[in-house]
């Protein structure tokens, strides 16, 4: 059986980076972004790790479809999605970590 997964976008604080990833577990990956566990990565060098937007699939391979349909659109396409869930663009984290 295989395994669902998720969509996400992160941001810096002041909300002028976008990055999107896919991940089978959101908790541990953002976990991942705001620790900077990989300190030569986009996301570590760029200080994006704030949570604005996630969505759940049923399968991964859907997630993963997503993600490069979202990766693919405008800078503002992504910007409609963050504020269509989150209009304040609020971390996300203590939503998905408690």
């Amino acid at each position: 059986m295989k395994k669902g997964g998720f969509v996400y976008i992160l941001t810096n604080k002041n909300n002028t980076v976008l990055y999107t990833g896919v991940t089978s577990s959101l908790v541990g990956r953002v976990w991942q972004h705001k620790v900077k566990f990989f300190e030569k990565s986009f996301t570590a060098r760029y200080n994006i790790n704030k949570l604005v937007y996630y969505q759940f699939y049923a399968t991964i391979d859907e997630a993963i479809e997503e993600e490069k349909r979202i990766k693919g659109g405008s800078r503002k396409k992504k910007i409609e999605l963050i504020e269509s869930l989150n209009p304040e663009w609020n971390d996300l984290w203590e939503e998905i970590s408690k």
